[in-house]
Order: structure tokens, then C-alpha cells, then sequence
């Protein structure tokens, strides 16, 4: 009687941890019989953003190269700047410059071609990392020794199954002017 009560005890103990044990792995990972304690990513904040000017330190009369890097996880992707679908939202850099500088024009990586579960057709995309390129052009006669540059980028990134709502990020660049 007492081997039995125990027992008892110690199966309710076990049923009531095991699903517990099993809650930080994710139905994929169960799926393939494999457990991974790093989450993964399934949203558009998921994607990072960041950006910086080379140089960062410019005389009047040059040009400072700048860039806008935007990171992707390995299951997202984020609609190219020229998508082939009208419903999908295309991917827009917006430079704002103090008065005087010039911005240069912005190019955009070459999209890649993927076939997906949401789209009868194939979708223009970036994956993994993208870079954004511009140039801020500085007059020989700019009169401030410091510019703060503000970029706003809007994207919509998406899974292999939808689409999340677009976004937009600012980038915040700093360029020293002698």
C-alpha cells in the first residue's frame, strides 16, 4: 500500500513536469525531433536596421558614402523596392539633410526571386543582408562643422507563409564637417 501511493505520487509529479520540460522548444523543432533553446524569429521586429557614413569626418567639397544595412533572419525576407505584386509594400529609404548638403541618389540591392505559399507568382526579395547606398555631398562653402543626418526606411517583411504589417525605422547619422 505504501509502494503504491508513492508510485502514484510520483507519476502525478512526472505528468505534471514533462509538458513544462518541452515548453521552450518550438512545434518545429519537436517535429524534427531536435530541441534548440534560441527562439525563432517570427516577426517583422525580428529584422534589424542600422547605418553609417565612411567617412564620418569630411572637408567641404567631398562626398561621404552612406549606407543602410538591414539584417534579415534566416526565415523572413522583406519585399524588394520594386515588388511584383501591387499589394505587397516596396521597400523606401527617405534621407532627410540639413539645408546645404546634397543626397545623392539611393541605390538598392538586387532583389532575388522566390516562389512562396502566399503568391501564385514568384515575389522580388532580400534576404539575409541588404545593403542600401547613397552619398551626401558637402559644398566647398557649408558653414557648420557638423550635420545630423536622419534616415526612415520603410519595409514589409514577411515569412514563407505571410506577410506582416509594414514598418518603418529611423537611422539617426552623424557626419563631422571641417
Amino acid at each position: 500500500m505504501r509502494f503504491s501511493r508513492y508510485f502514484t505520487l510520483l507519476l502525478l509529479t512526472v505528468l505534471l513536469l514533462v509538458p513544462t520540460s518541452f515548453s521552450w522548444a518550438s512545434k518545429r523543432d519537436i517535429r524534427f525531433g531536435w530541441f534548440s533553446s534560441a527562439p525563432i524569429p517570427q516577426t517583422a521586429s525580428d529584422v534589424k536596421v542600422s547605418g553609417s557614413l565612411k567617412p564620418d569626418k569630411v572637408k567641404g567639397a567631398q562626398t561621404s558614402r552612406g549606407t543602410i544595412t538591414i539584417e534579415i533572419p534566416s526565415n523572413l525576407h522583406v519585399q524588394s523596392n520594386k515588388p511584383l505584386d501591387k499589394f505587397l509594400v516596396p521597400t523606401k529609404l527617405d534621407i532627410d539633410a540639413p539645408q546645404g548638403l546634397k543626397v545623392g541618389p539611393i541605390t538598392y540591392p538586387r532583389a532575388q526571386m522566390r516562389k512562396l505559399a502566399f503568391s501564385k507568382k514568384p515575389v522580388a526579395v532580400y534576404e539575409g543582408l541588404a545593403v542600401i547606398r547613397f552619398n551626401i555631398i558637402v559644398p566647398a562653402k557649408f558653414s557648420q562643422n557638423s550635420a545630423e543626418l536622419k534616415g526612415r526606411l520603410r519595409f514589409q517583411a514577411c515569412n514563407n507563409d505571410a506577410c506582416f504589417p509594414p514598418q518603418t525605422r529611423e537611422v539617426k547619422l552623424s557626419l563631422a564637417i571641417e
